[in-house]
């Protein structure tokens, strides 16, 4: 059983690293200009290898629940999730129609990458990691098909197939039948050597990435003006869902490594990315920023308290 401490020390370092991006950014470090290659080599190359690194040589992702309910599980919640937090934005007065739209998104969306990844790979084994992976498939389908598609009236010309085939979703494709045909065994070493390599840059690159955008978006930002927003926020995605998936993960006789990645994700504040998509498509800039910032602020003393007791309650 681990404790609330290791729980802590999983999720510092996540935190750390976001502040060093921030204060980079801040002195100069790291400029806007290198944001968009750097994002690039991150998405298209070290995040695929990261991917390889944990699915490839996976026992749990040769397990057929391993492959079909994570991705499906993760679809279902987050278009649960838009849709009762649409209902729950126009009941509260949110703001008007755009704003409500970009809070659904926002809150809808809760950070399914970068910040479960390390804490899942400290707190449990390899094999959970690679699960966490597949999940993320329906994630991203349900946040470009519908999320983008539809919530946020997206004007990006290109189709939505395009949008769901990044260089990470392609790689999970490709990925988990060649584990599952265990071609990971007539690969030579320095082929795995490098893979790795690459694959533990992905995660530290990102995080300050992320702190150095919280940088330049918190410019000009009145944090505490119309608190109904990040409240309301604070309270469905780090006090309601987490209860809910918690719940459902309880309920259900779904294999061990689902279970332990539901949890992580229950605990979750939401995802960066809608900051981005509200700007480039029609959202509020300004609503998906308190959003995000709020929920990361806070998640930071409610995540050990979720996961210690949905480790305890779930026997993991």
């Amino acid at each position: 059983m681990h404790d609330s401490g290791l729980i802590f020390s999983a999720i510092t370092p996540i935190f750390f690293i976001i502040l060093a991006g921030f204060i980079a950014r801040r002195l100069g470090w790291l400029n806007e200009a290198a944001d968009r290659s750097l994002m690039t080599v991150v998405v298209n190359l070290l995040y695929p290898a990261f991917i390889f690194s944990l699915v490839l040589g996976n026992e749990a992702l040769r397990d057929p629940a391993n492959i079909v309910l994570p991705p499906l599980i993760g679809l279902t919640t987050i278009i649960a999730g838009f849709g009762s937090i649409m209902w729950l934005a126009r009941k509260l007065n949110i703001g008007d129609q755009r704003e409500c739209r970009t809070f659904a998104f926002s809150t809808g969306i809760y950070n399914y990458g970068y910040f479960p990844i390390p804490i899942i790979a400290l707190l449990f084994s390899r094999e959970t990691t690679g699960v966490l992976l597949v999940y993320n498939v329906g994630v991203e389908i349900a946040m470009w098909s519908l999320g983008v598609g539809y919530i946020l009236s997206a004007n990006d010309p290109k189709p939505i197939w395009r949008r769901l085939l990044s260089a990470p979703v392609i790689a999970i494709l490709i990925a988990v039948p060649l584990n599952w045909l265990k071609v990971d065994q007539h690969l030579p070493n320095f082929a795995f050597e490098s893979i790795n390599l690459l694959g533990q840059c992905a995660i530290p690159l990102a995080l300050l990435i992320i702190g150095a955008t919280f940088a330049d978006l918190a410019k000009g930002v009145r944090m505490f003006n119309r608190l109904r927003i990040p409240v309301v926020a604070v309270l469905i995605r780090l006090g309601i869902f987490p209860a809910l998936l918690i719940l459902f993960a309880f309920l259900f006789p779904f294999p061990t490594e689902l279970k332990a990645v539901m949890l992580v994700q229950a605990a979750m504040p939401c995802g960066v990315f809608p900051i981005v998509l509200a700007r480039q498509f029609d959202g509020s800039p300004e609503v998906a920023l308190k959003v995000v910032l709020a929920t990361t602020v806070v998640s930071f003393a409610t995540i050990p308290l979720w996961i210690t007791f949905g480790m305890r309650l779930l026997g993991l």
